[in-house]
């Protein structure tokens, strides 16, 4: 008879929490970063500045999408309330400041995990 092996049987479970994972802000990108992600073309590349964040629950977006528009003067390139993700520009300032009221709103009135504002 032959012996019998044990075998161990792992499930596992993603469980979305409630977080920030990205919250980056891109200085000064070149054109042609805002024609391959479709953005808009009519800018001035010189003091312009793209944000990008992702988040879960991915409907989050939409709230993150309010605040940003209400926050700035940015236009609201992409918000995917399936993913999670939000791009915004504008002037750097401007988006910065979204970003980061974002962020606070999310930290502090949400309780959400946040991660740090990067910017390069």
């Amino acid at each position: 008879m032959a012996e019998e092996r044990e075998q161990l049987r792992i499930v596992q479970e993603t469980v979305a929490g409630k977080e920030i994972t990205l919250a980056h802000i891109i200085g000064g990108p070149l054109p042609i970063v805002y024609q391959k992600l479709g953005l808009n073309p009519s800018i001035d590349y010189s003091s312009s500045a793209i944000g990008i964040m992702n988040m879960t629950p991915p409907e989050s977006a939409v709230i993150a999408s309010d605040i940003a528009v209400k926050s700035g003067d940015i236009y609201l390139g992409f918000a995917d309330r399936f993913t999670g993700t939000l791009i915004i520009t504008g002037e750097i300032a401007e988006v910065t400041s979204s970003i980061e009221e974002i962020v606070s709103y999310f930290r502090d009135t949400l309780n959400y995990v946040v991660c740090p504002v990067t910017k390069r």
